[in-house]
């Protein structure tokens, strides 16, 4: 993988997706402004490719309920999880 941004919070995220156009996002679910599952309610409203969207936090998965499942994201990986081969999973 090659990381061709970052972002502080959920509007600057919303901002470097569509100025780099990545194939790949890592989203922290816990973003400040906008948290992550409001980034992907907007990347759900785009027209065009969509990003492949990973859901990354220090909570655990059951914190979420629904909401994980629910949103646009290919999955969700605890960031004590978090590595490449982690991430290939869930693209593939």
């Amino acid at each position: 993988f090659e990381i061709v941004g970052e972002a502080e919070d959920g509007e600057s995220a919303i901002g470097a997706m569509l100025e780099l156009e990545p194939e790949v996002i890592l989203l922290d679910v816990q973003l400040a402004g906008m948290d992550g599952f409001d980034v992907c309610r907007v990347i759900e409203q785009l027209d065009g490719a969509e990003p492949a969207v990973i859901l990354v936090s220090s909570r655990d998965m059951a914190d979420y309920g629904d909401l994980i499942t629910s949103s646009c994201a290919r999955g969700f990986v605890p960031k004590d999880e978090l590595s490449c081969e982690a991430v290939a999973a869930l693209l593939t």
